[in-house]
């Protein structure tokens, strides 16, 4: 005969543990969201906020982002005033988000050999801090030949350049992504970024494309279909208004997908129909959002970004 005080207490213990919410795999979040890209929250976006990275963690979470993509600078803040990086790790994989890339300004690029010398010193650091925390990639801008009275090493030295820095990467197994920066002078054109991520030579070369900076650099949305999509795991989503024009718009200047005149959902459209399968890692610098919740911009920007990949897709 079946105790009837211990059957009570089995099926209170189950109704309580169903009211508790679980944190759901890959699978059953890809299925629900039924989209084929993932969704990050680049830190830049509520970077006025001054939160803690394990804030920043918790504002993702909260959001129902999939991945963060936080700046290597609050990490190395954090772990210097004394928090350990696989507690920060757990705590992001157990809310349920992975690090699907990194922020760092490693000097990589420039033509002073001791300059560069530190500078993949420092990319190693960061490298392993990012791989700490669970991370496999980190962005590689072209810091030292970003300002138009900076020396521009030729593309082919940028290649082999970026070879090096892969050959770091692999060694501690985070993968460089070359970014494209669209007020650089070099590095601004997706022909140049293609051009160094092909001559690398490297198994694991690949790039990081920005909306706002292919516009800011003059391109053609037309030429992201040269670039093989496995070459794209993560790219900066985020929109950009007709005034200031192209020539004086900035960083600051950046909007919501959707609130300004890039036409997100033909090019998106067109990425996914040419294998794109990564992360659009939300990426603002606005002023305005700063001064706002940083929960409130989190969720709004989610929804935004989420509301012209649907577009897209429909």
């Amino acid at each position: 005969m079946i105790d009837r005080r211990n059957l009570l207490v089995a099926a209170t213990a189950m109704t309580a543990a169903a009211s508790f919410p679980t944190k759901k795999t890959q699978a059953e979040t890809s299925a629900e969201n039924s989209l084929p890209v993932r969704f990050a929250l680049n830190m830049s976006t509520i970077r006025g906020q001054k939160l803690s990275i394990v804030q920043q963690v918790e504002v993702a979470a909260k959001a129902g982002y999939d991945s963060i993509e936080p700046w290597i600078r609050d990490v190395k803040d954090y772990a210097e005033s004394g928090g350990s990086l696989s507690d920060l790790k757990k705590r992001i994989a157990d809310s349920g988000m992975t690090v699907d890339s990194a922020i760092g300004f490693a000097n990589w690029i420039v033509d002073d050999d001791a300059a560069r010398e530190a500078g993949l010193e420092q990319a190693r650091e960061e490298m392993e801090m990012v791989k700490e925390i669970g991370g496999t990639r980190v962005a590689a801008p072209p810091v030292g030949a970003h300002r138009g009275d900076s020396v521009s090493p030729p593309l082919p030295v940028i290649a082999q350049r970026y070879r090096a820095l892969l050959e770091l990467g692999e060694q501690v197994g985070v993968v460089p992504q070359l970014e494209l920066w669209g007020f650089s002078p070099t590095l601004s054109k997706l022909s140049e970024l293609a051009y160094v991520a092909a001559g690398a030579g490297h198994p694991d070369a690949c790039v990081l494309p920005d909306f706002y900076h292919i516009y800011k650099g003059g391109n053609d949305f037309e030429s992201l279909g040269m670039i093989e999509a496995s070459r794209m795991h993560c790219f900066h989503i985020n929109d950009y208004p007709s005034d200031p024009p192209r020539e004086s718009i900035a960083d600051k200047d950046r909007v919501f997908p959707g609130d300004g005149v890039c036409p997100l959902p033909e090019i998106i459209r067109k990425l996914i129909d040419h294998g794109f399968r990564g992360t659009f890692s939300l990426e603002l610098f606005n002023p305005g959002y700063w001064e706002r919740d940083a929960n409130e911009v989190a969720i709004e920007g989610l929804k935004k970004s989420r509301a012209v990949v649907e577009a897209a897709c429909a």
